[in-house]
């Protein structure tokens, strides 16, 4: 069977930020990697991967099933050409017809659920349509990694994937020795909290813009940042337009991202991220590998990530109030207090979710399905 890997995602900034460590692991066994996606201004980051790009055209959030037919022949026609050994399925659309035109010409693939989505969070029609493509799609693949045990059972239970073919990952892991804690500037007078990812409804950003307006009515100089980029491609997006109101209003500080978050997290003295529903989030692990306490919300993908009280607090979801009391309790711990908090997150990281736990296995069964033992 072909040495050749195909990855494909979403984005091509996906690919790059959350898959390199991956596509270098696999080109240390002696495998080539080609990564499908479609094109940003990550594109030609890819190349430094030493991986090839084929750029593909996706509509990341529509529902047409004419655009999705021809998305899975378009993943067909290359698949034909390229003639993998296997193939890496990322995030939804991926995912679905990604095993399924590999499926189709025999070719074994590997899924990966990283979360549920807007489409299981608000459930509607489009609910109902994306579980009978889950269904059709992750039956058709070898093997599906699931980030958290909670999305896992609920696919299991929902008859969506055969437990058989099931495995679970620590998220997309976290690489421990570059995400190491960093000297702070200390600033006594002043609280930094900081909610860095997509700026999206579904993370929870209007509830952590509500809760830094209420603490802010009783201590104006704390800062809340938010740094990221909205996800126009999304339902849940929020607009530069409203972000840019929160600014003007002071209400939080806006940092555009950047491609090496780690000084942004070394200025904070908190991480938050209230969102609804996660895979399991990289910046939470990120901001604990570097030794900050977090904050986040009481549901899968989220919990797992934090000791209740020990490495950081958990929060109701959708609950500004609850998590307007809790970031004031972050703040009225002692600086030690929360830096050994931090460093007990640390722990956690190095201890459950370093990136090697994520890329050895991925490395097994990529070496399974090319000796023919999977798929």
């Amino acid at each position: 069977m072909s040495a050749k890997v195909v990855l494909i995602s979403n984005t091509a900034w996906n690919v790059y930020n959350f898959r390199r460590s991956l596509i270098r692991k696999l080109q240390q066994n002696g495998q080539e990697v080609v990564a499908i996606a479609p094109p940003d201004d990550y594109a030609v980051r890819i190349a430094e991967t030493g991986a090839r790009y084929i750029p593909l055209p996706m509509d990341n959030s529509g529902t047409n099933p004419w655009r999705d037919l021809k998305l899975w022949f378009s993943l067909r026609r290359i698949f034909r050409r390229e003639r993998p050994g296997c193939v890496l399925s990322f995030t939804i659309k991926p995912n679905l017809y990604g095993a399924l035109a590999a499926r189709s010409l025999g070719i074994p693939a590997i899924s990966n659920v990283s979360g549920l989505g807007t489409a299981f969070i608000k459930l509607n029609w489009v609910t109902w349509v994306v579980r009978g493509l889950y269904r059709a799609g992750l039956h058709a693949a070898s093997k599906v990694f699931f980030q958290n045990r909670d999305d896992l059972e609920f696919f299991v239970r929902e008859g969506l994937v055969d437990k058989a073919k099931t495995a679970l990952l620590p998220g997309s892991g976290v690489d421990v020795h570059s995400f190491a804690p960093m000297p702070a500037p200390v600033a006594p007078d002043r609280f930094r909290f900081l909610l860095h990812g997509r700026i999206m409804r579904d993370k929870g950003v209007g509830e952590y813009v509500e809760a830094a307006s209420r603490i802010r009515r009783l201590r104006p100089e704390c800062e809340f940042a938010v740094m990221g980029f909205p996800d126009v491609l999304n339902a849940s997006a929020i607009t530069m337009a409203q972000i840019d109101e929160w600014v003007h209003r002071g209400t939080i500080v806006y940092v555009p991202p950047v491609d090496d978050v780690r000084a942004e997290i070394a200025k904070a003295d908190c991480v938050v991220l209230p969102s609804y529903r996660e895979g399991t989030p990289k910046s939470l692990l990120e901001a604990a590998s570097m030794g900050k306490p977090v904050i986040t919300t009481d549901v899968p993908g989220c919990r797992q990530v934090v000791d209740d009280g020990r490495t950081g607090f958990l929060v109701k979801v959708r609950d500004a109030a609850d998590l307007a009391e809790k970031m004031q309790r972050m703040m009225r711990l002692t600086r030690a207090e929360r830096e050994a908090m931090g460093m007990r997150g640390r722990e956690k990281m190095v201890r459950e979710f370093d990136e090697r736990i994520v890329l050895e296995t991925y490395a097994r069964a990529v070496q399974e399905i090319l000796a023919g033992r999977l798929g």
